[in-house]
C-alpha cells in the first residue's frame, strides 16, 4: 500500500524545472525537460509538472520519479514488439535516449468511449456526432462503455500553448506533414502496443481504457517509440473489479490517472481557458498517491521514492558540476 505521508513530505521537493544546459540544447515540454547532446543523445528529465487541458497546471510530489520508472519498465517489456529510444536510466527522474526526429502526429488508441475535455470522443458523441477521426460509431453507446473494437484516433501536435486537433488518417495525410508509409507503420506499432498493454493490465486487475504513443525516426530512418509509454500521464487506467457495478449505477469508473485532477479542475469550472485554479495540497497528494498505486499495480513492485533534493541529485548522477 502507498503511504500518503511520503507524498506530504515530498511536497517541498517538487521538481518544477531544471537547468542542465551544460549537457546540451534544452527543449522544454509540458512535463519533460529535454537536453540534446552534441553526440546524438537526448536526456529526458521527467519533472513533477502536470498538464491538463493542454496547459501546465502545477506539480504533483514525486510524479516524475513514478512516470520515469514506469515508462522505463514498459519500454523494456515491449522491446520485442517495437524498437524504442532508450539507452539508460541513470537517475529516478532521468532517461537517456537516442536522439530521433519526432513524427508530427500523436497516435492515440482508444478502447472505451470516455473523456471530459471539449475534444474527447465522448463529448463529440454526446453532442450527436457519430463520426470520430474517420470511425463510424454505433448508436446507443453509454459513457465509459467499451467500443466495439479499439480504434486509432490520431491528433496533430500543437506548439507549446496550443491545442492538439484530432483527425482521421486521410485528414492527417492531407496536411502533408507525414507520409502514408510512416503513418501506417506507426499506426501498426500503436495497435500492437495497445493490445499488449491491455492484456498486461487486465491480468493485473486493470483496464487500459486509452493511451497515446509518440513515435520518431532514428538516424537510419527506422520508426521507434519515444517519449513515454503507458503511464498515468498518457493513459487512462480503471480498476477492473469495480468497473461493471459503477457503470451500471451511472458512476465514473475508479481511476488512478490524471483524470482525477481533470475532474477536480472541471468541477472548479476550468477546462483550459482563463486562470488556472490553485490545486490544494490534499488534491496533489491524493493524485500523486494514485500515480504510485498505478505503478505498483502494473509492475508488482513497491514504489520506493528518493527524497533527496532532486536538482542536486540529478546533476550529480549526470556528472554536471
Amino acid at each position: 500500500m502507498v503511504n500518503r505521508e511520503i507524498f506530504l513530505r515530498a511536497l517541498p521537493l517538487a521538481l518544477t524545472k531544471t537547468d542542465l544546459s551544460a549537457l546540451g540544447k534544452k527543449v522544454e515540454g509540458k512535463v519533460r525537460d529535454n537536453y540534446i547532446t552534441p553526440d546524438g543523445k537526448r536526456i529526458l528529465v521527467t519533472t513533477d509538472r502536470i498538464s491538463a487541458f493542454d496547459r501546465v497546471i502545477g506539480t504533483l510530489p514525486l510524479k516524475g520519479q513514478i512516470l520515469n520508472r514506469l515508462a522505463a519498465k514498459w519500454f523494456a517489456d515491449t522491446a520485442h514488439i517495437a524498437p524504442n529510444h532508450v539507452i539508460s536510466v541513470p537517475d529516478p527522474n532521468v532517461l537517456i535516449a537516442r536522439e530521433c526526429e519526432p513524427l508530427p502526429v500523436e497516435f492515440v488508441m482508444r478502447g472505451y468511449i470516455t473523456g471530459v475535455t471539449s475534444t474527447s470522443i465522448w463529448t463529440h458523441y454526446e453532442k450527436g456526432s457519430r463520426l470520430f477521426c474517420g470511425h463510424v460509431l454505433p448508436n446507443g453507446l453509454r459513457k465509459n462503455q467499451a467500443l466495439p473494437k479499439p480504434i486509432l484516433t490520431p491528433s496533430t501536435k500543437a506548439e507549446k500553448g496550443g491545442h492538439d486537433i484530432s483527425a482521421s488518417r486521410e485528414e492527417i495525410l492531407a496536411m502533408g506533414t507525414i507520409s502514408a508509409r510512416d503513418f501506417d507503420r506507426a499506426a501498426e506499432i500503436a495497435g500492437a502496443l495497445f493490445e499488449y498493454g491491455q492484456s498486461v493490465c487486465s491480468a493485473r486487475g486493470l483496464i487500459l481504457a486509452d493511451t497515446k504513443y509518440e513515435m520518431g525516426k532514428d538516424k537510419n530512418g527506422n520508426i521507434v517509440v519515444i517519449d513515454e509509454m503507458h503511464t498515468p500521464d498518457s493513459s487512462r487506467f480503471w480498476f477492473k473489479e469495480s468497473y461493471e457495478e459503477r457503470i451500471q449505477n451511472g458512476l465514473e469508473p475508479e481511476s488512478f490517472d490524471k483524470e482525477y485532477v481533470r475532474r477536480w479542475l472541471a468541477a472548479q469550472g476550468f477546462k483550459g481557458e482563463g486562470p488556472i485554479p490553485t490545486i490544494p495540497d490534499e488534491i496533489r497528494v491524493e493524485a500523486a498517491a494514485r500515480y504510485a498505486e498505478a505503478f505498483e499495480r502494473i509492475t508488482g513492485e513497491a514504489f520506493e521514492p528518493d527524497l533527496q533534493n532532486p536538482n542536486e541529485r540529478i546533476a550529480k548522477n549526470l556528472g554536471v558540476t
